[in-house]
């Protein structure tokens, strides 16, 4: 069974080049399952009733989120809908849910959303401990977990694959917009790779417009940011997973430029 996680979707033009691409992914490397982050999807910051129905309409099979869950009021109408999940890590009592198991191939696939706490603002609860709470809680229910960490700091991503090596099937991180190439299987066969990108503008600064950014750096101005303009890259991961054992046996990166 193949896997596919698709990294940061940034505005329209990311989503443009998902249904431009995925298809054809799909089709050309027999991808059973795909897992989208969209917590950009809205002019960067959110999502709304269209950008999610324009990815369910597109065989995407789960959409997670992260710190700008929130960022449109629109999610309030879909947030209960099986096919979009937020950080786990959440506060009690905050609408939705942080994970949510699938079938898919006669497996039972579990998704859980995490969100990091290192250089983030918001105030959630213990990502490693969530997670180890949830495991334990759906481990034999299961048959494969995939971790979405969304997260800055590359010392709390990595740090949470090995805490969690040989409990789920992949950890993978997302958030920074750049993908990462530490792609590699755990010694006790946790799949893991810091950052799997975004898909949103080439030419940008974390998909957003450059001159916007630059000036923020240099006059410490609130200057609005907008999505930059111009031809896009799609990034993402396909795990490759044993169907026998339910373990992760080869990860690939995908960056189509």
């Amino acid at each position: 069974m193949k896997i596919l996680a698709v990294g940061d979707i940034v505005g329209v033009a990311g989503i443009r080049e998902l249904k431009r691409l995925l298809p054809g992914l799909i089709e050309s490397e027999s991808i059973d399952f795909t897992i989208v982050n969209a917590e950009n999807s809205a002019d960067g910051f959110g999502i709304n009733q269209r950008n999610f129905d324009e990815l369910v309409s597109e065989n995407v099979d789960v959409i997670t989120m992260g710190n700008h869950t929130w960022g449109k009021k629109d999610i309030f109408k879909f947030i209960d809908d099986p096919r979009i999940i937020r950080p786990a890590n959440y506060p009690e009592g905050v609408v939705g849910k942080g994970y949510n198991i699938y079938t898919c191939k006669d497996k039972k696939i579990a998704v859980i959303n995490l969100l990091g706490r290192a250089e983030i603002n918001i105030l959630t609860e213990n990502p490693f401990l969530i997670a180890k709470s949830i495991v334990e809680k759906i481990k034999d229910k299961v048959d494969m977990i995939f971790i979405d960490f969304h997260a800055e700091a590359t010392g709390e991503k990595i740090p949470l694959g090995y805490y969690l090596d040989g409990q789920v099937t992949a950890v993978y991180g997302t958030h920074t917009h750049v993908q990462t190439a530490d792609e590699k299987i755990l010694p006790k066969g946790t799949a893991y790779i810091t950052d799997i990108g975004m898909t949103g503008p080439k030419n940008s600064v974390l998909g957003m417009d450059i001159d916007v950014a630059i000036k923020r750096m240099t006059t410490a101005l609130p200057e609005k940011y907008k999505i930059a303009e111009g031809e896009c890259i799609f990034n993402g991961v396909i795990f490759d997973v044993d169907d026998k054992t339910s373990k992760v046996k080869k990860i690939k990166r995908i960056y189509i430029d």
